[in-house]
């Protein structure tokens, strides 16, 4: 372990030469890539040093302690090296996941698209439901959520609703939201009481930038159009909505929630570099196939993940058989404790796989 470590630690201060240089400072694109890399190792190398830390001093402590005929001195030697070798399993464990190779999307802020999917009209007010969920998740996080477009539906909740979540280490935790979410529950709209199953799909994209990806402008077709809904009275009256259809993959997205269509503009910039970012992940997931670490974390849009059913005030999440309520998760401020079994699971498949 400790020529490991020492070789990590050596590793670690070439990085921060290499980001003093003049040379690399001016390359944005290879600076933002290794400064990245060095926020991610940080924790790892802090660990690393302590651990080492607590090695040399065992050592020193024991040297001292065969040169020493002094009792007392020799009390606190011991001690002092009973204290150190304490510290050194748990730092064994903490080293052990923190070398665990991370997702390098982890750090980013996300785009959550939520969608009603089998159920008509229940489906829309479910799908607002869970919007309502996440906006409760969210500021009790303390992110910051932008909605950039939605359909709402006329029974209420929406068709599909679209938004941005900023803030610390978001995709790491919204990533466990992929996936299709089912209800059980008697509608609003059912007179006879009747139990009635609906789905609605989420979609968690990591946000990507343009480092990340790269869109010829010639590569897209950009209409603008009037927005609708309510908004003031600019509504029906400007094209201040814009659509862009990316011409090679045939990806479309559109916003009219902002005021101008200059922010709508890169709003839609904003979705479609997500989505593109998306189709690329998806293609090296592909490649990856069975080699892939863990499933937990990365659920497929199509993929059943949880199920709210309200008469039995439960809410289960099928990967993992986790059992919580429909009034505390859906209703209420629960979700953390879902999610928080979901990144327990996950961490514990990593290590098992890494040993």
């Amino acid at each position: 372990m400790r020529d490991k470590l020492e070789k990590l630690i050596a590793a670690y201060e070439e990085l921060e030469k290499k980001l003093s240089d003049p040379s690399v400072a001016s390359d944005i694109k290879e600076f933002t890539r290794l400064n990245k890399e060095y926020a991610h190792q940080s924790e790892l190398i802090a660990k690393a040093r302590e651990y080492l830390g607590a090695l040399d001093d065992i050592e020193a402590a024991k040297e001292m302690l065969r040169e020493t005929s002094d009792a007392d001195e020799k009390e606190l030697l011991q001690a002092d090296i009973s204290e150190n070798e304490d510290k050194l399993p748990a730092l064994e464990e903490e080293i052990k996941f923190l070398l665990i190779p991370g997702d390098p999307m982890d750090e980013k802020n996300t785009i959550v698209e939520i969608r009603s999917a089998a159920g008509g009209d229940e489906a829309a007010i479910f799908a607002g439901d869970l919007f309502k969920m996440y906006q409760r998740f969210i500021e009790s996080k303390g992110w910051k959520m932008e909605v950039l477009d939605s359909s709402p539906s006329d029974a209420g909740g929406f068709k599909s609703i679209e938004f941005k979540v900023s803030g610390d280490k978001v995709y790491s935790v919204m990533k466990y939201e992929s996936g299709v979410h089912r209800v059980q529950r008697v509608p609003k709209t059912e007179s006879q009481g009747r139990i009635q199953t609906s789905t609605a799909t989420v979609a968690v994209l990591p946000e990507a930038d343009e480092i990340d990806i790269h869109i010829e402008q010639s590569d897209l077709r950009i209409d603008t159009y009037c927005a609708s809904g309510p908004g003031g009275q600019c509504v029906n009256t400007t094209y201040s909505a814009v659509r862009i259809t990316h011409l090679p993959t045939n990806t479309v997205v559109q916003s009219q929630e902002q005021r101008s269509q200059i922010q709508n503009r890169e709003v839609c910039m904003q979705m479609l570099r997500a989505r593109l970012y998306e189709m690329e992940l998806e293609k090296q997931q592909a490649v990856l196939g069975a080699e892939r670490q863990s499933q937990i974390g990365h659920g497929n849009r199509s993929e059943k993940i949880r199920t709210y059913n309200q008469p039995q005030d439960r809410v289960t999440d099928h990967r993992i058989g986790f059992n919580s309520t429909y009034n505390g998760v859906l209703l209420g401020d629960q979700l953390a404790t879902v999610i928080d079994a979901l990144a327990a699971a996950d961490r514990a498949e990593k290590l098992a796989q890494a040993v």
